[in-house]
């Protein structure tokens, strides 16, 4: 067990250092007040600012690049929690239970990885200018798929739930996964804000 905790250590060491290099530096006052005030939208907007404000100049005061650079900061984050889990899963320590819910997280994991590449790919697609009945059917996909991904997340803690699971490996995996289901969350709610606001200026320009 001690050789467990050590080597647990030392893989939530290597997760921290990639999750901080994915970070990028940036000071856009413009851009950062844009997103502050955006992130009021989401469920965790504290998380959404931390997430989103070294990416200021990239995402600008677009509300189309806000959802997308949300997205891939989901993405990122649920592909560097997958492989963690995946890890995790490899060594030697974990209780039949433990290992039999970790194998079942990731492939929960690899199925919201999936459907979140799937919604990127969709908004990219968006920057062409589209309306009206393809507009919906566009930013619908994208919505289902990202409720999908926040649903597989919530179901991967659901697995570790009950007294008889408490333990390091628990208590490492459900603090990532609910960390990824906290951005794909905000991802969401930013998804649905673009949505919401394209609506209002096409509404706005019909003649």
């Amino acid at each position: 067990m001690a050789n467990f905790s050590i080597h647990l250590l030392l893989l939530l060491s290597s997760h921290y250092m990639l999750v901080m290099a994915n970070s990028a530096t940036n000071s856009n006052p413009d851009s950062t007040n844009f997103i502050k005030k955006s992130c009021r939208a989401t469920r965790y907007p504290a998380l959404c600012i931390q997430c989103l404000s070294s990416y200021a100049s990239k995402i600008r005061q677009s509300d189309l690049q806000l959802a997308q650079v949300a997205m891939a900061v989901s993405l990122s984050r649920a592909r560097s929690t997958a492989s963690f889990i995946s890890k995790l899963g490899k060594m030697r320590g974990l209780k039949p239970r433990e290992y039999r819910a970790t194998k079942d997280c990731i492939e929960i994991m690899g199925d919201s990885v999936d459907q979140l590449s799937r919604s990127i790919k969709e908004l990219g697609g968006m920057r062409r200018r589209i309306a009206g009945q393809d507009f919906a059917w566009h930013v619908s996909n994208v919505q289902t798929w990202v409720s999908a991904a926040l649903t597989n997340e919530n179901t991967c803690l659901d697995g570790f739930s009950g007294k008889a699971m408490n333990g390091n490996a628990k208590v490492a995996i459900r603090k990532r996964v609910l960390h990824v289901a906290q951005v794909t969350s905000n991802a969401l709610a930013l998804v649905n804000r673009f949505a919401a606001r394209h609506r209002v200026a096409e509404n706005t320009n019909l003649p």
